[in-house]
């Protein structure tokens, strides 16, 4: 270290005092560090806000005192959120000495759900969620409808803009809250909402909690009778009729879906389940309502509980006297779709997304409650009961037919003689936190990219043609498959853990950011949708911790003189070629594939970490990936055209 160094290190350390110490007042800390309170400021954070919003309403729902809440999203991409609860409380906070509507708007850890007499059950239980709505908007309105008036109150970036005012009467039977924000652009790095997000998550909400009715309008775009945009929910069998939903483009096996509601020590648990002739499992868990994607003990006790009972009648009925082989908890869980949900009064949950429930005592409550129900639903229904055991033993038959094939993939040391895959171009880095890798289309794009590539973190693995559609083939199929086989070797991924011997084992994954980089055409878009199809249903943890990218190449390039500028869509492209002099004549190239793109090119627009645009593949759209990879890429052809035939309408352009 140099003189200079250490004499700047002393003056810092001098600077260093109790002016240096800030302190955050209300809000602030929230306006600072809003990543940390809604987990992003991007697309997710944004839709977040309106989740935090509904949830205060789905509570009141919960607690009985709410039957209806309607969203509106307005056409500023403002946001209201009407119920017909009790309303938030007007009356003066004894402590704050401020009205408790504004002590809930303004102060973190501040509201009902700590009175177990006032909420028994509650998805959020910090007290942060609408102060944290409040803090990153420009503008919230607060209309609070009760004992017979009608109060309002502004607020703008968490701050009063005066006091609460009455600004009219009404009936007793008019009572409710109704929240309108606006989050604040110098925030968001996106503030336009997409509908079918909010409309996805409240039809979610609406089979979570049977019996409430929930709504979303759309003031910024008409159907063609020049109405606004507007879908109801509403669900009188509850999980029930999400199975169903789920399940809508797959072949059923039994002919009832096995529906358990039941309460085990305060606990409710509701489980809905339905076997098809598929061989993925896929299996969603709720607790207070939040989207469990980590799993946890309700899981745990669900899968145990359906294991021991499955396992006890396929033994004690005599279906397994021939079977040469143990049959283990995976076997039992192939075809099947089953939501678990449980409303629990103090959750704790843990894991990196904090959705994985830690309460230790869940486990057996969940346990008892599908043993008994499941048990009871076999012997009265004998002949869904054989189906579902011949399920299992065809599973188990597969498996076993599939160890050898997945023995195949085990990526062994370079020292016991087996190498890499001989197309892989792989980098010089072995930290996993820099490393990446690019799936790309042919020998043609992998040249390019080879070329263009950052030797020291890129790797670079062409794929020939297009992979196995993995949604309609067995598994031992699947790890016969050498594509297939050679991904596992590039990526250091094996079969099996300690816990699970399905489980992808991810100790020597050698890549941080695995990017599928395909042609922004048809067969591009083909290819795509069959590596994520592969992802999703045989490497899900990878996606779930968020590895998993795909890159999105520009479509035009354009050369005026020496300005260059890339485009993504003919809407740009459009509106680009207008903005520009006549002279000199533009030059419009379009790529139909990245070989066709030289390795510069190539880098500067789709490798270059300081340019290229990455889509990261998210874990929290699972329910609705699930439906459209069975529709789109499954056996049933009924679904598959349906979807094609309602939105045909949409084309613009189509690659011969």
């Amino acid at each position: 270290m140099s003189v200079e160094e250490k004499d700047q290190i002393q003056q810092t350390g001098e600077a260093y005092s109790a002016s240096s110490i800030q302190v955050l007042e209300g809000l602030e800390a929230v306006r600072k560090r809003p990543a940390m309170y809604i987990g992003d400021v991007g697309v997710r954070g944004l839709h977040h806000l309106v989740y935090e919003v509904v949830d205060n309403s789905i509570d009141e729902a919960l607690a009985g005192y709410c039957s209806r809440i309607d969203v509106f999203v307005n056409e500023d991409n403002s946001i209201t959120v009407k119920d017909d609860g009790r309303g938030i409380p007007t009356d003066m906070h004894e402590k704050e000495g401020r009205p408790a509507l504004e002590v809930v708007l303004t102060v973190l850890h501040a509201g009902g759900k700590f009175n177990k007499d006032s909420y028994k059950v509650s998805g959020g239980l910090h007290g942060v969620g609408v102060s944290c709505v409040n803090a990153l908007s420009t503008l919230l309105v607060a209309e609070v409808h009760r004992g017979g008036k009608i109060f309002r109150e502004n607020f703008s970036k968490g701050v009063p803009q005066g006091t609460m005012e009455i600004i009219g009467e009404t009936t007793e039977d008019d009572h409710g809250t109704i929240i309108t924000f606006k989050p604040d652009s110098s925030i968001f790095t996106v503030t336009e909402y997409d509908y079918e997000t909010l409309a996805s998550r409240l039809r979610e909400l609406a089979y979570l909690n049977k019996g409430i009715k929930l709504n979303i309008t759309d003031l910024r775009t008409k159907n063609e009778n020049g109405e606004s945009v507007h879908d109801e929910y509403y669900s009188t069998e509850g999980l029930k009729e999400f199975v169903k939903f789920l399940d809508a483009s797959r072949e059923s096996l039994i002919e009832n879906t096995i529906y358990i509601d039941t309460e085990k020590d305060g606990v409710p648990v509701e489980v809905a389940m339905q076997y098809n002739t598929s061989f993925s499992e896929n299996v969603h868990s709720y607790v207070n309502n939040i989207n469990t994607i980590e799993g946890g003990t309700h899981l745990t006790g669900f899968r145990r509980a359906l294991t021991r009972t499955l396992k006890k009648y396929a033994e004690d009925s005599g279906m397994l006297a021939k079977l040469k082989f143990e049959i283990n908890g995976d076997d039992f869980r192939e075809g099947l779709t089953a939501i678990v949900s449980v409303k629990v009064q103090e959750p704790q949950f843990e894991g990196q997304t904090k959705t994985k429930l830690g309460n230790g005592e869940v486990a057996g409550v969940v346990d008892q409650a599908i043993s008994g129900a499941l048990t009871h639903y076999l012997e009265e229904n004998p002949k869904d009961a054989r189906a579902i055991v011949s399920k299992v033993i065809l599973a188990a038959t597969a498996r076993h037919a599939a160890r050898k094939a997945r023995e195949l993939v085990q990526r062994k040391t370079v020292l016991s003689g087996s190498g890499l895959p001989g197309k892989l171009a792989d980098c010089a880095s072995r930290d996993r936190d820099q490393a990446e890798i690019f799936f790309v289309e042919g020998d043609s794009a992998g040249g390019s990219a080879k070329q263009g590539r950052d030797r020291n973190f890129q790797a670079i693995m062409p794929l020939r043609g297009k992979i196995l559609n993995v949604e309609k083939a067995m598994e031992h199929r699947i790890f016969e498959n050498e594509e297939i086989r050679n991904i596992f070797t590039a990526l250091g991924v094996t079969i099996g853990t300690e816990d699970d011997s399905k489980a992808l084992n991810l100790d020597k994954l050698r890549y941080g950011r695995v990017i599928i980089m395909t042609d922004a055409d048809v067969d591009g878009a083909h290819i795509r949708i069959l590596l994520l199809t592969f992802f999703y249903r045989y490497m899900r943890p990878m996606i779930d911790k968020g590895y998993v990218y795909i890159a999105r190449p520009p479509l035009y390039q354009v050369r005026q003189g020496k300005l260059i500028k890339y485009l993504d869509t003919d809407e740009e492209l459009h509106d680009y070629l207008g903005s520009l002099q006549p002279s000199p004549k533009p030059i419009v190239q379009r790529y139909k594939g990245l070989g066709e793109m030289d390795a510069k090119q190539l880098w500067e627009t789709t490798m270059d970490p300081e340019n290229r645009r990455l889509d990261r593949v998210d874990p929290e759209y699972a329910k609705d990936a699930d439906e459209v990879f069975e529709m789109l890429m499954g056996n049933e052809v009924g679904p598959r055209r349906k979807f094609i035939e309602d939105n045909a309408q949409y084309v613009e352009n189509l690659d011969a």
